[in-house]
């Protein structure tokens, strides 16, 4: 009876111990990622769909999103404004809706022109900024801030912790 109280003993040290350590804060280096390395995860949606979200977005029910007046001015607008897909990039940790307007070869050409984070109530949003107006997303729980926001002269970074 002795041996089984002791090793629950034990056990229960070794789980404290590793709670512990599992919590301990560790701080993450965040970059802005190669487009060249990105992968579109999303197809394009086609004329016939664009057609159909527009006559719902734009239609007399408008007024629910804010009546945006200058993309629903023409079903082109729209179109601009409106035909993306998702792209993720470093294995997920970013991803955004990119322009299907915009090759992918011009996309995976475009180089990060800046990175800035945004804190939203506990969600932290590291955002890369990149030519062409494309933007990755990578989204955190963590308290993350600028280390170098200039991506045209280097390597621009964001540390979470």
């Amino acid at each position: 009876m002795q041996d089984l109280s002791k090793t629950r003993i034990a056990l229960l040290c070794l789980a404290l111990l590793g709670g512990l350590h599992a919590t301990g804060a560790r701080a993450e280096a965040l970059a802005c990622p190669d487009l060249a390395n990105a992968t579109q995860v999303q197809p394009c949606p086609n004329d016939a769909e664009l057609q159909y979200t527009y006559n719902g977005y734009c239609s007399d029910n408008a007024r629910l999103y804010g009546r945006d007046v200058l993309t629903c001015a023409s079903f082109e607008n729209y179109k601009a404004a409106k035909n993306n897909a998702l792209w993720e990039a470093d294995g997920g940790r970013f991803d955004g809706y990119l322009s299907c307007n915009v090759g992918a070869e011009t996309i995976k050409a475009s180089k990060a022109v800046k990175i800035r984070v945004e804190r939203v109530k506990t969600l932290t949003r590291v955002i890369c900024d990149y030519e062409n107006d494309h933007r990755m997303v990578h989204r955190t729980k963590s308290v993350c801030t600028v280390e170098a926001a200039d991506c045209t002269s280097g390597e621009c970074k964001a540390n979470c912790k």
